[in-house]
């Protein structure tokens, strides 16, 4: 009997164990910090309108996006409604937002937000359809909060510190943005303007955490005027703004 094989195979075996458990531990932790995210909604904490300076949504604004990717040129149209939906109680702001692959529409996404009194401004949800020649091919991506597990996030919130990183919306292997503050003090140049004191962000989604892309609000626009991919090889800068 080779009493070297014995040995070696009772090394191994505990070693496997261990490999074992610790992937196990690392998938129970992973799956209690999802669960652990529920943030405590009270329709009684919501205001009737969103007026934070960098995220600012008053109807019948219509902002207006162009921008290359390494399938063509896409032109993004994000309009404002008057309409709103009421999603876990909280009335909710309907922005509707299209985007065109040339000149084919692509997307079409129903997004609701909701601003609270402390001034942050909260994303409840979205219905989005994916389009291919016309035809709806996909609702991936749809997500309500308080349906099947949903829970809302911040788009924007109101006390704004570099370093800071937060969930943007959470519907478990659907949809688990983040955005964190990277700077305060940025400038822009894009078509429609040059802009100063604009915030970035970094932007990324937990299930592509490799995929990166940054944003930058501006408080003269309120909103997005520029949007990069980590390497910059893609942007979809703000042309125009009507109201």
């Amino acid at each position: 009997m080779n009493l070297k094989k014995i040995i070696m195979k009772e090394d191994v075996m505990p070693k496997k164990i261990i490999l074992i458990i610790i992937v196990s531990l690392f998938f129970v932790f992973i799956t209690a910090y999802a669960q652990d995210y529920s943030p405590e909604i009270n329709p009684l904490d919501f205001t009737d309108q969103i007026d934070h300076p960098y995220f600012s949504l008053t109807p019948g604004t219509t902002f207006n996006y162009q921008g290359k990717t390494d399938e063509g040129n896409e032109v993004i149209k994000v309009m404002v409604t008057d309409k709103t939906k009421t999603v876990m109680g909280v009335t909710t702001l309907v922005v509707w937002d299209r985007v065109w692959l040339d000149d084919q529409l692509i997307e079409e996404t129903y997004d609701w937000y909701a601003q609270d009194k402390e001034g942050n401004v909260w994303y409840f949800g979205e219905d989005s359809k994916e389009y291919k020649n016309g035809k709806v091919v996909s609702t991936e991506g749809s997500w309500e909060g308080g349906v099947d597990g949903a829970m809302p996030g911040m788009i924007m919130k109101n006390k704004l510190t570099v370093g800071d990183s937060y969930r943007q919306e959470y519907y478990q292997g659907e949809a688990e943005d983040w955005a964190e503050i990277v700077s305060l003090n940025e400038k822009v140049a894009v078509p429609y303007g040059s802009f100063e004191n604009c915030i970035k962000t970094k932007d990324w989604s937990a299930l592509e955490p490799n995929v990166i892309e940054y944003k930058y609000y501006s408080p003269s626009v309120k909103n997005v005027v520029l949007e990069t991919n980590a390497d910059n090889t893609e942007r979809v800068e703000i042309m125009i703004i009507e109201k």
